[in-house]
């Protein structure tokens, strides 16, 4: 398995948990939504590259991660 340190900015997780509705977002909340979301995309990744590798590709494409989330 691949280990992708994104990083992802906390506050722009927070700014969509508030587009979703929260008023307020916990710093302990910010921290869980960032590492899930992490850890969401590294597994659609891993398995965007598995599908690229298997039509041959290096390059992961849209398709690819289509269908990785189906």
């Amino acid at each position: 398995m691949v280990i992708i340190m994104a990083d992802l900015p906390k506050a722009a997780v927070v700014r969509l948990a508030k587009k979703a509705g929260a008023e307020r977002v916990g710093e302990d909340a910010a921290d869980a939504l960032v590492a899930k979301a992490e850890a969401y995309i590294e597994a659609i990744a891993v398995e965007a590259f598995e599908l690229a590798k298997h039509a041959g590709r290096k390059t992961i494409k849209a398709e690819d991660v289509d269908l990785a989330t189906k």
